[in-house]
């Protein structure tokens, strides 16, 4: 990390918390949380916060607040603010998400991450191939455009292939797999960049076509499918990783 989180209580040096203070504060916080920076020593308390940060009290408390809601801190009488388990922490919230795939990494997080893909993405796909509108496949359409170009050296990889897997869970009509989207985009960040190095490659545009058309011919079953092999084909990478060195 940037910042030495052991200066959080020594003092020595505040970290730089950028323009949004309260902000800067959770991310700061939040990073300190997940890996394990309080296992063995208390919280601060809002006052230690603020002289340590140089914010003011309003500040801290709103970060400690947010902190709260996303199920890493909880405020207990007479025990002040303390750090929850891991069991308690909101895996859905992006911030969360995002703190726990940028510490040390996991194979096994990765892999319970496409667990939950695999149990979403095909019936969206399939939800996407009955209800989705024009507008709809055609975002699904340009994604997979994206994905051909990217090979082409003329868009982000990633970027491109992040586009196609959100417009579909969009397309899905459902706001209950769309309002996954912010989840899906945070770690496929990770996830596409780790089967990307066990393959030495992109990922296929081919089998994401088969997904794309699959919706245009309004096919349900042929669009759970294609998308349950296109991620079941990552979960296999994922198993073979386990266990063996990554390629550097």
């Amino acid at each position: 990390m940037a910042t030495e989180l052991s200066s959080l209580t020594r003092g020595e040096e505040r970290p730089e918390l950028g323009r949004n203070l309260t902000y800067g504060l959770l991310d700061n916080l939040g990073r300190a949380i997940v890996t394990g920076r309080f296992e063995q020593e208390a919280f601060p308390t809002e006052a230690e916060l603020a002289k340590q940060h140089g914010v003011s009290r309003s500040v801290t408390r709103e970060a400690v607040k947010m902190l709260t809601a996303k199920g890493l801190l909880s405020a207990r009488p007479r025990q002040g603010t303390v750090v929850q388990p891991t069991t308690s922490w909101n895996l859905f919230d992006t911030d969360v998400l995002r703190w726990l795939l940028e510490r040390q990494f996991s194979v096994e997080l990765l892999k319970q991450f496409n667990q939950l893909r695999v149990a979403i993405e095909p019936e969206a796909a399939a939800l996407a191939a009955r209800f989705a509108d024009e507008n709809d496949v055609q975002r699904i359409s340009e994604g997979l455009e994206r994905m051909k170009a990217a090979e082409r050296g003329l868009d982000d990889t990633l970027e491109a292939d992040i586009a196609f897997h959100v417009a579909i869970l969009r397309g899905s009509g459902n706001p209950f797999y769309a309002q996954f989207r912010d989840v899906v985009t945070t770690a496929l960040r990770t996830s596409i960049r780790f089967t990307n190095r066990i393959k030495g490659r992109t990922a296929s545009v081919t089998d994401h076509a088969a997904v794309r058309d699959a919706i245009v011919a309004r096919d349900p079953d042929r669009a759970r499918i294609a998308m349950r092999d296109l991620i079941g084909d990552v979960l296999e990478l994922i198993d073979k990783a386990e266990g063996k060195a990554l390629p550097g």
